[in-house]
């Protein structure tokens, strides 16, 4: 199978876009939406992009390796190829204006959509379920958020705006009883991912951030939204994402704009920084914490753990191969590599490339890996390499890529080097822990 069939992308001059009836515009419940609705308010319409055809990747195909290795070791992930398809045809619609365009206002990428292909392209990876994860079952759901605040919308909600706007967060989070996941339990899955959220209405603020947006947009399309409106997401570990009239901003208001770019990258970060296989090293660079695993890091880290830790950590390991969702110490190695995957393709930072290289490098990908470390030192900007120079973590991370270089080019020199072990360790079912 070639690598390049793994990845897709969607053509803006290709796709066209289409209303298509919600199946729920049938049902008793938008029938019930009161008469205090506009008449010109239009019924309920999805806008969905025609997804017929979607062509082959061009330049921007990185040859990703997680997709081959898997099935290298025997795995289908037909499912999972399909679903990166999906992603790689909606963040292909962004624009450099798009991706600085906030998300109560984005009308090109359905960000509801691509959620939903990055928790289905991980549920391949770990359920290998015949099935793949139902999207537009699940979008369907999503718009129902929507209808059911038909329902419960009067003729005081559209007394003022500020009305309106708090009686979409009463319908949300005292109605529907969505509430913010707690701090310690950031890390937990479900609360990462939308199709889990729309479940156990229990996620992180970026998932809730994203349902207010949603909401919001098919308000647009509707004509019941006829002003600015913008969403403050909170920084703490505590707030609900609220939304507010544009027109009284605030100056201070500004750092808590979410952008369509900012909400991709931080929501494929959490999942990264969730699933990192080295969960047991306290230092904050999860680069250093793989490079501390690999011996690439001069003196201790500090990561000496007691036999029953480990042990632990095992028997986790063991749980989470049966299927079972844990709380896994060691992390899971296929939801680290496809988060990397995904963030490469959104193009944010080259440390993105210098994290994947290091994955495959554990792995045992070793020609990859060389391969990703040299696009690492391509893209980075001396400037920057330059004003990082003071920054002591900076230094040690230049530090482990350079002896990552060398110990990479020293493989280069040995035999069966086009021969990597597929799946050793982290993508098969071994039965030691790395």
């Amino acid at each position: 199978m070639s690598p390049s069939s793994s990845l897709t992308a969607a053509s803006s001059s290709s796709s066209l876009w289409i209303l298509k009836p919600s199946p729920a515009f049938k049902s008793s419940r938008f029938q019930s939406i009161p008469p205090s609705l506009p008449p010109s308010s239009p019924p309920c319409f999805r806008l969905l992009r025609r997804a017929a055809s979607l062509p082959h990747a061009s330049a921007t195909d990185f040859d990703f390796a997680l997709h081959d290795a898997l099935e290298s070791s025997g795995i289908d992930t037909s499912h999972a190829r399909e679903a990166r398809k999906g992603f790689i045809s909606q963040i292909n619609e962004l624009s450099n204006v798009e991706r600085e365009t906030s998300i109560s206002i984005n009308r090109r990428v359905d960000l509801g959509r691509t959620a939903l292909y990055i928790a289905a392209e991980d549920d391949s990876l770990i359920s290998h379920s015949s099935v793949p994860l139902p999207v537009d079952a699940f979008l369907e759901r999503l718009d129902d958020l929507s209808l059911g605040y038909c329902s419960h919308y009067n003729s005081l909600s559209r007394s003022s705006r500020e009305n309106f706007l708090e009686s979409i967060e009463k319908y949300l989070y005292v109605k529907k009883g969505f509430r913010r996941s707690s701090a310690k339990n950031l890390a937990e899955p479900r609360a990462l991912y939308l199709h889990s959220v729309l479940t156990h209405r229990s996620g992180s603020a970026l998932m809730l951030s994203l349902i207010h947006s949603e909401i919001l947009k098919m308000f647009r399309l509707w004509g019941l939204l006829d002003f600015d409106v913008e969403i403050f997401f909170p920084h703490d570990h505590y707030g609900l994402p609220r939304a507010y009239d544009k027109q009284k901003s605030k100056e201070s208001d500004q750092p808590h704009i979410m952008t369509v770019q900012m909400l991709l990258e931080k929501v494929l970060r959490n999942l990264k920084a969730a699933f990192w296989p080295f969960q047991h090293d306290h230092v904050d660079s999860l680069f250093l914490r793989a490079a501390h695993a690999a011996n690439c890091v001069d003196g201790p880290n500090g990561s000496q753990e007691s036999a029953y830790q480990l042990a632990s950590a095992k028997a986790a390991q063991h749980r989470l191969e049966r299927g079972v969702w844990t709380s896994v110490r060691f992390g899971d190695m296929r939801r680290a590599l496809s988060a990397c995957e995904r963030l490469i393709l959104l193009k944010p930072d080259p440390k993105e490339i210098r994290d994947y290289s290091i994955l495959l490098y554990h792995c045992g990908l070793y020609q990859q890996s060389l391969k990703y470390l040299r696009l690492y030192q391509d893209a980075k900007s001396p400037s920057s390499s330059q004003s990082r120079s003071t920054n002591s973590v900076s230094i040690l991370e230049e530090e482990a890529v350079q002896k990552l270089f060398v110990r990479l080019n020293l493989i280069a020199m040995e035999e069966d080097w086009c021969q990597p072990i597929y799946g050793r360790n982290f993508l098969g079912n071994n039965s030691e822990p790395w």
